[in-house]
């Protein structure tokens, strides 16, 4: 069975085991992260920290997804607000799970492809013949093909090796794995303090497709439709925590590592420095998404066959909170 349907099973699941679940009250909040925390996170750190939820008069418990996803708690309002990626919410969608984004965390895609720079690695053409080490999911193999035939590339030379969590400096370093896909945040900012000879680009340098939000906030239809205050409350706390990560890099640097001591220091000041003019990028403001973005990787997924009709851009995202 494929992953992604497995994915959407689960969607279905969360959205049948929802039914008539809401918060005890609007003013506790939960959020979820997507994973552990990371620099994607600061600015929901800082407004905890700074008291911005406070003053709106929001109580907010950040938790990790122990049991099921993001998008599950969320789907179930277990959660009520938690990070997710723009292809999970158009597959949640697609199952008819009304989960919605209400902000773009980083404005343009910063994950790309890196490899040791022995492999010669530098553009998707040179995959031919190596090795790519991911997750096993049908996006990745997708993803590789889609951009070496943009690049003139042959998609059928590269050997696809599921690696999960496997640590990349490891697999690579036994010749595990050739090339893998990484944020440039967090994974590249890793292998620049380890002093590491690799290279790096981004998706969004080779596909304009590929320039999708990852990753995004989400909420649910019903906070949006019954508790407009609430998420309205919510967002403007977040963009104030966001905006403060933008100004003050080594000071949200600083607070993501109180709330999470067991992160590298080294590794949290580099990638909130590179993330200072990554969140908000060319975008007016901080959280703003756009229609186009939206309907491009949409129509990617619906072309490579991940969902069966086209969801509305209109419906998987809002831009309604964004102050």
């Amino acid at each position: 069975m494929k992953k992604t349907t497995i994915i959407l099973m689960i969607f279905i699941l969360a959205a049948i085991i929802s039914v008539g679940c809401t918060p005890k009250s609007t003013s506790d909040i939960t959020f979820v992260l997507d994973w552990t925390p990371n620099t994607n996170h600061t600015g929901v750190y800082v407004a905890l920290e700074n008291g911005y939820f406070a003053d709106k008069g929001l109580n907010v418990e950040i938790i990790q997804p122990s049991e099921g996803t993001a998008e599950q708690l969320v789907a179930a309002n277990t959660a009520q607000f938690g990070i997710s990626y723009q292809e999970n919410v158009t597959f949640a969608r697609a199952q008819g799970i009304p989960v919605v984004s209400v902000a773009a965390v980083i404005q343009h895609n910063t994950s790309g492809f890196m490899s040791l720079k022995s492999e010669g690695i530098m553009s998707p053409a040179d995959f031919s013949g190596k090795k790519y080490g991911g997750w096993g999911s049908d996006i990745e193999t997708a993803m590789v093909k889609y951009l070496m035939e943009q690049s003139g590339g042959d998609s059928n030379t590269v050997e696809i090796v599921t690696i999960g969590d496997t640590d990349f400096f490891v697999a690579s370093a036994t010749g595990a794995v050739d090339f893998a896909w990484v944020y440039e945040a967090w994974t590249l900012k890793e292998a620049e303090l380890k002093g590491m000879d690799v290279n790096y680009f981004g998706i969004a340098e080779f596909s304009d497709v590929l320039d999708f939000y990852t990753p995004v906030i989400i909420t649910n239809e019903e906070n949006i439709s019954s508790n407009k205050k609430m998420v309205k409350d919510f967002m403007s706390a977040v963009a104030k925590g966001y905006e403060y990560a933008i100004k003050n890099p080594d000071k949200a640097a600083a607070i993501l590592l109180k709330h999470a001591p067991e992160l590298d220091k080294d590794l949290v000041e580099a990638s909130q420095r590179f993330l200072m003019d990554k969140y908000q990028g060319d975008a007016e403001k901080w959280g703003i998404q756009k229609t186009e973005t939206w309907d491009r990787y949409t129509g990617w997924l619906f072309d490579n066959g991940f969902i069966e009709e086209i969801v509305k851009s209109e419906e998987a995202f809002t831009n309604a909170f964004i102050n």
